[in-house]
């Protein structure tokens, strides 16, 4: 039997390669960001959706989670050092978008 050879590409698209997840992370280049202000950041998100998205991205040690003991709750996002590393990736990404959507 053939050994599964582990593909990089494969590892990185596991952790950033939804719909949603890099809209998340490119939101977060900025800084961090208050939970209803990053989800408005995303048009066409639902709580549902937006709530996975965060909880997978914080799991995988790609955005930090801080609620501060306040009323009503304030919950922040950031990125972690591991999500800031994606900096580029992202950035080519929007750029690519940008160059291409011009027909």
């Amino acid at each position: 039997m053939k050994k599964e050879i582990n593909c990089p590409l494969n590892f990185t698209m596991s952790l950033i390669g939804t719909k949603w997840k890099p809209l998340v992370l490119f939101h977060l280049l900025e800084g961090g960001l208050r939970s209803g202000i990053l989800q408005k950041k995303i048009p066409g998100i639902s709580n549902k959706m937006f709530t996975q998205t965060v909880r997978e991205l914080e799991k995988d040690g790609l955005i930090k989670r801080t609620i501060f003991p306040v009323v009503p709750p304030k919950v922040e996002y950031k990125l972690s050092s591991k999500g800031e590393s994606l900096e580029a990736i992202l950035r080519n990404l929007d750029q690519w978008g940008l160059d291409n959507s011009k027909n």
